[in-house]
């Protein structure tokens, strides 16, 4: 079950970087900012997976896809719902097929396919968040405006409410700018929503550092990954006493992600 991103991490998925990701010709097609320091990068996903699996989540792993650097990023390839999960389609070019493969996981997981996302519209997972009766939904360079409408009008037949935003720059994706840290409480990034978006919700507000700012995961009750560099996030959620692991992902924000792009949430309740 899921249809919170705030709840208790139980279950997800994630690809464990050994080849792909260090990519070293066509990087900028790829979206990949700098080659990545292979141990270094493997030693900070083990750490993350390491974290979650002591507090009690369950990691599945999924082989990284030959060619596709950018398969680390589990987060991207579907939207996984208390009803089943939405086949998205890549934004990114160089990204088309991952979500194919993503689908086919799913499927053998016993996971129902409750809809996809076709041509012309694309849709990554970054761009959608999960709060209850509501789901965040983002237009942006990967996101576009056909995309959004189908996902809202699959969300809108569960009975949710989708409010689209357009995601300005330097944010890659939404889930740059925000994310969910309790049912009903968003931690977003200062002047870049409009008044209403939030409306229902508490906000926590930071300052403006990088393409990741407003992005940490979620572990439910009240326990974040945060990656070190962030620290307006850091900051907020200590002086609200949450319980906080800090971690170097350095390597993973050369490829241009945040924490929570590099794990794709099974299960929350």
């Amino acid at each position: 079950m899921l249809n919170n991103e705030a709840l208790p991490l139980k279950r997800v998925i994630v690809s464990r970087p050994l080849t792909e990701y260090f990519v070293e010709s066509d990087a900028r097609r790829h979206n990949i900012g700098q080659v990545a320091d292979k141990q270094k990068t493997i030693n900070q996903h083990d750490l993350l997976v390491e974290i979650m699996q002591v507090l009690g989540t369950e990691v599945l792993c999924i082989a990284e896809l030959p060619g596709h650097p950018n398969s680390v990023f589990t987060k991207d390839t579907a939207t996984v719902t208390a009803e089943g999960y939405i086949q998205l389609r890549m934004g990114l070019p160089t990204r088309v097929n991952e979500e194919r493969c993503m689908a086919a996981f799913l499927d053998v997981l016993g996971e129902p396919c409750i809809g996809k996302i076709e041509k012309p519209g694309t849709v990554e997972g970054g761009d959608v968040i999960l709060a209850g009766k509501v789901a965040f939904i983002g237009i942006s360079t990967r996101t576009n405006e056909t995309g959004a409408r189908q996902i809202a009008d699959l969300f809108e037949k569960l009975g949710v409410e989708p409010r689209i935003f357009k995601v300005p720059e330097p944010f890659l994706h939404l889930g740059g700018a925000m994310t969910l840290i309790e049912p009903d409480h968003v931690l977003c990034v200062r002047n870049v929503f409009s008044q209403s978006f939030f409306t229902g919700y508490k906000e926590s507000i930071i300052d403006m550092g990088s393409f990741i700012s407003g992005n940490v995961i979620s572990l439910g009750n009240k326990e974040f990954i945060v990656e070190q560099r962030n620290i307006s996030a850091l900051e907020i959620l200590e002086e609200q006493q949450f319980n906080i692991y800090t971690l170097d992902l350095s390597e993973f924000v050369k490829g241009n992600g945040g924490p929570s792009c590099l794990i794709m949430s099974l299960d929350r309740r």
